[in-house]
C-alpha cells in the first residue's frame, strides 16, 4: 500500500467514524425527547386522576369514591385521625365527609413517575366545603400525597394522606 492509499485509508475511516458518531447522537437526542415527550404523557394522565376522583366526589357517593382506591390501599384522611385501610374503611370515610359537598381544587402538583405501572402527586390543595347545617361554604387548605399503581390496567389510589396546612408560625 502506498503511503497516499494509506492516507486516503485512513481518512475514509475517519469520514466513517465522524458520520457514525453524529448519527447516533442524532438518534441519542431523538430518543431522549421521545422519553421527554412521553414524560409529559404520563404526568398528565398521572394528573388527570385527580380529576376522576374530585368528579367521583361530585357524586355524592362513597363508593365511587372508594372504587378509585385498591382493596389494600391506605387512607390517611384530612378530616378524620382513623387511618382507613380496607375498602369499608375508606367507604364510611367518605360517607361522612361527602355531606359537606366537598370540591376540591389543586394548587400546587409535583408528580414523580416511578415506573410505568406507579407514580406519586403531592402537593397542596383546596377543599370547598359546605357545612350541612348552615349551608356555609368554606375553603380549607391541604397538603396531600396520592401513590398510584397501575393494576389490572387501571390506576387506583394505593396509598393517600391528606392533612390541613398548619398555621404559619
Amino acid at each position: 500500500m502506498t503511503p497516499k492509499s494509506r492516507i486516503r485509508t485512513a481518512l475514509a475511516a475517519s469520514l466513517a467514524v465522524a458520520t457514525l458518531g453524529t448519527f447516533a447522537a442524532g438518534v441519542g437526542v431523538a430518543g431522549e425527547e421521545d422519553g421527554k415527550q412521553r414524560g409529559r404523557a404520563g404526568e398528565r394522565e398521572i394528573a388527570a386522576l385527580f380529576d376522576q376522583w374530585n368528579a367521583a366526589l361530585l357524586t355524592g357517593d362513597p363508593e365511587k369514591v372508594a372504587d378509585r382506591y385498591a382493596e389494600d390501599a391506605v387512607l390517611l384522611p384530612t378530616a378524620s385521625s382513623r387511618i382507613r385501610t380496607d375498602h369499608e374503611g375508606i367507604t364510611d370515610y367518605f360517607a361522612h365527609f361527602l355531606q359537606k359537598k366537598p370540591r376540591g381544587e389543586k394548587l400546587r402538583s409535583v408528580i414523580h413517575l416511578l415506573d410505568r405501572n406507579s407514580a406519586l402527586d403531592a402537593g397542596l390543595y383546596r377543599f370547598h366545603l359546605t357545612d350541612p347545617r348552615t349551608g356555609v361554604t368554606k375553603a380549607v387548605d391541604a397538603r396531600y400525597t396520592y401513590q398510584y399503581e397501575k393494576r389490572d390496567g387501571r390506576w387506583l389510589i394505593v396509598n393517600h394522606h391528606s392533612s390541613v396546612v398548619p398555621a404559619e408560625s
